[in-house]
């Protein structure tokens, strides 16, 4: 898409943009600061690191091995420091915050339960901690003078067996801060079958979910998640990729499954950092998100993990347009993307859409008309 602006928008006006995530982990996104704090007061004595600075980038080197599950070793540390009601609170007002400072005005962000019952919480008293967080972030972020929203996705691990009882407790919460179902860990091994009763009971509730599918393994994990659980989006989804082959003269021809997931409209929740790191992707510029955004797809970027990929939204951007040379219209369309694609009512993400996403996109389009003006009229001799 050609943007009506002369130039590619500048980091200020990345950050400026109102943006939607869909896919971040609440135990990848801590302030190092915080980590090192919440470890001081829980007595944990095993982070590489106590300085903040130091221990921001302990992380995102340790991401950048190249293997997913030496990757998910870093949040060992992380969900250490997140066992208490008063730590869990903190770590979500602190997420809300910072997207809001970053100018996210609608995120989902996913979190396991069950990997923070060591001190003794209950599932109930862990949602409800993390509820409690946002809606304090969301307050402070107001305050500040930015608006966000944000959803909780209870994620249930693919290589536990808790899956059925984390749906369940997605479903009672639906109404009070959890806006859907995750499952998340892994791929190689545990594909997503192993918790049908899980998917199959969310879709006798009419709820929502979304599978981590097509990140770390290929096809077989996409049809599984969508053929066989049902998935209303995917988690990555990278892999579709091996789908699809570009001849030398340029033509593209996609097969049934990337076929069926463009026609379907099913949402990818592309996070182009946290894929190089696992080794998904190759660089920015040969990410897939490329080819298929010419493609049409439905896709949308995503964080994944902003202290593991020491990423932003805004940083995220930032590398799509340095290396496709996306311009605000582009930007536009993977935020109604998200937007579209989010698990709360049609009505409300109509209302986000065309009462906050489009008129901000509308009024950064239009700077460049006031600033050709100042110019010609500064040029102007008297």
């Amino acid at each position: 898409m050609t943007s009506e602006t002369p130039t590619l928008p500048t980091p200020d006006q990345i950050r400026r943009s109102p943006k939607v995530l869909l896919h971040d982990h609440l135990d990848g996104g801590l302030r190092p600061g915080t980590i090192i704090e919440l470890a001081h007061e829980v007595g944990y004595e095993n982070l590489p690191e106590t300085d903040a600075d130091k221990l921001g980038i302990w992380f995102r080197e340790a991401a950048d091995s190249g293997s997913l599950p030496r990757y998910l070793e870093t949040f060992a540390h992380t969900c250490a420091v997140m066992q208490t009601k008063a730590a869990l609170y903190r770590v979500a007002a602190e997420c809300a915050e910072d997207l809001a400072e970053d100018g996210v005005v609608y995120a989902e962000i996913r979190y396991a339960p069950e990997q923070h019952l060591e001190q003794g919480l209950t599932l109930e008293e862990v949602v409800e901690a993390v509820n409690e967080g946002f809606r304090e972030g969301e307050r402070r972020a107001k305050a500040n003078g930015h608006r966000i929203r944000v959803g909780a996705l209870l994620t249930a691990m693919r290589h536990a067996a808790r899956a059925l009882e984390i749906a369940e407790l997605a479903n009672r919460y639906r109404d009070n801060g959890v806006v859907g179902f995750d499952i998340a860990g892994a791929e190689a091994g545990f594909p997503p079958t192993r918790h049908l009763d899980a998917f199959e009971y969310l879709k006798r509730e009419n709820n929502h979910f979304t599978i981590h599918a097509g990140e770390a393994f290929g096809l077989p994990s996409i049809w599984q998640a969508l053929q066989w659980c049902g998935a209303d989006r995917l988690g990555h989804g990278v892999r579709i990729i091996d789908d699809i082959e570009v001849a030398d003269d340029g033509s593209v021809t996609l097969g049934r499954l990337a076929s069926y997931v463009r026609d379907k409209r099913i949402p990818l929740e592309m996070c182009p950092t946290s894929n190089l790191q696992t080794a998904a992707a190759a660089s920015y510029a040969e990410h897939p998100i490329g080819l298929l955004r010419k493609l049409h797809f439905r896709l949308t970027v995503n964080t994944d993990n902003r202290l593991m990929s020491g990423t932003s939204m805004s940083r995220e951007f930032e590398h799509l347009v340095d290396t496709f040379g996306y311009s605000l219209d582009d930007m536009q369309w993977f935020t109604v993307n998200a937007m579209k694609s989010a698990f709360i009512p049609f009505d409300e993400r109509l209302a986000m859409i065309n009462e906050v996403i489009k008129p901000g996109y509308a009024e950064l389009k239009s700077e460049w008309l006031f600033q050709q003006t100042a110019s010609t009229s500064g040029s102007v001799s008297v």
